[in-house]
């Protein structure tokens, strides 16, 4: 039975493992938390959004992003302070704007795809994640961010997603707590909403059930490659037991545990480890932000609405999770490995709540912040590496829940024709 690493044990890492052990795979996961999705797959948006796929590599964007570059409680923030990587990225991301109507359109084909899987892995695993099935509802306050949504519409409905043009008046039918005025939304019944920590944490325990081993409080600081596989170099996190020379005769040196493949699901660490391995996988962390809103009182709970909402305008998403919490989320900032939770950021998602749902108590509301990571092209980095048992499902983006089940089959697939399970893998490695 090969023996598989998973590096990193978000949604994109847990859903790879969950593939892989139903496939007979021997799979350990890594990850420098002591639990599953404590990191980007702690509290986004919440959205299994296929209404969401479209791309943002547009000369609009560009432009947006300069415009807005000293606001800071701008929807799209980037420090102007040069660094190479930011640049790189950036240069990259324009060379992707003749790719925006394709990509988006591929987006949705692995949304569509991913969603099945989820689904049913929640199902079958008994996973409760606060899961409503309402659908998401785009609000449009001005005629010209409508018309827009009517040209992604067509892009969408090439992907195979059906997403339908609503009235102001229909839009307070289909979600009655929303105020304010819209010339108009769009509705995609079949989008849906939940808590991605429960539903990773969910499906974790599922592949514990399975067999798979996770290795908690483990940092990876190197991933080698030989004739005889693949090396994981790792230690205790925040122990100080890394490769790091103290002087010119001290040395702490890490465990090593090999295997016969590997998977990159380590989010923006993905860069550094997949140099190690001779690939180019540029990613870059843009950070997003969300609030928690608990609705204690019946006021509040009666004002939060229970579709799922995306203002386009201001890129804010919602999303209800059960009873008694509200989750709102947006922004994206580029700001390099940056975890801060600033008020200046968090603030317009209060002030965005307080305006359209002046009803629900904002006294108590729980910030987060998470860095996104994301590819240059929008899509994800899926499939094999330059070198025999190495393999990447990375770079998601913004879509990390939405698209996480889908890459998570198209790379086991790959590892399966790879490395099939029963295989004499020296016989394998001699042949590649």
């Amino acid at each position: 039975m090969p023996s598989i690493a998973v590096i990193g044990a978000g949604i994109t890492g847990v859903t790879t493992a969950y593939a892989l052990s139903r496939r007979g795979y021997d799979v350990t996961v890594y990850d420098r938390e002591r639990y599953a999705a404590m990191q980007t797959s702690f509290a986004n948006g919440g959205q299994l959004s296929v209404s969401n796929a479209e791309t943002w590599t547009q000369l609009s964007t560009v432009l947006k992003g300069i415009k807005w570059m000293f606001r800071k409680d701008a929807p799209l923030l980037v420090n102007p302070k040069p660094d190479w990587h930011k640049l790189s990225w950036m240069a990259e991301f324009c060379g992707n704007i003749p790719r925006y109507e394709a990509n988006t359109i591929e987006t949705v084909r692995l949304a569509l795809a991913a969603r099945e899987h989820l689904f049913a892995w929640a199902e079958q695993e008994s996973i409760d994640f606060d899961l409503e099935t309402r659908g998401i509802l785009h609000i449009y306050a001005d005629q010209k961010g409508l018309d827009h949504a009517t040209r992604v519409n067509r892009m969408l409905a090439a992907g195979g997603l059906q997403r339908d043009k609503v009235s102001p008046e229909a839009m307070r039918d289909i979600e009655p707590a929303l105020t304010g005025d819209f010339v108009g939304g769009y509705f995609t019944p079949s989008d849906a909403t939940g808590d991605i920590h429960k539903y990773t944490r969910g499906l974790a325990a599922a592949c514990e059930r399975r067999g798979v081993t996770f290795r908690y409080d483990t940092e990876v600081s190197q991933v080698s490659h030989d004739a005889e596989g693949v090396a994981v170099h790792h230690g205790s996190a925040g122990s100080g037991h890394l490769s790091v020379v103290r002087d010119q005769n001290t040395a702490r040196v890490d465990e090593i545990t090999r295997h016969d493949g590997v998977v990159m699901c380590a989010g923006m660490h993905s860069r550094r480890l997949a140099a190690q391995l001779g690939d180019r996988v540029n990613i870059y962390p843009v950070k997003g932000y969300s609030i928690t809103i608990p609705l204690h009182d019946e006021t509040s709970q009666a004002a939060a609405p229970w579709v799922s909402l995306l203002d386009d305008d201001a890129k804010i998403v919602t999303s209800r999770l059960g009873k008694d919490r509200f989750r709102i989320a947006g922004t994206a900032e580029f700001n390099g490995e940056n975890r801060d939770i600033r008020n200046d950021r968090v603030a317009p998602l209060v002030a965005w709540c307080r305006r359209l749902f002046p009803d629900i108590d904002t006294e108590h509301v729980i910030p987060w912040a998470g860095l996104r990571p994301m590819m240059p092209s929008m899509l994800p980095r899926v499939g094999a590496g330059s070198r025999s048992g190495v393999f990447y499902n990375t770079g998601h983006g913004h879509l990390g829940w939405t698209l996480s089940a889908a890459t998570a089959e198209l790379v086991a697939e790959r590892i399966a024709a790879d490395l099939p399970v029963g295989a004499d893998q020296h016989t394998l490695r001699e042949a590649s």
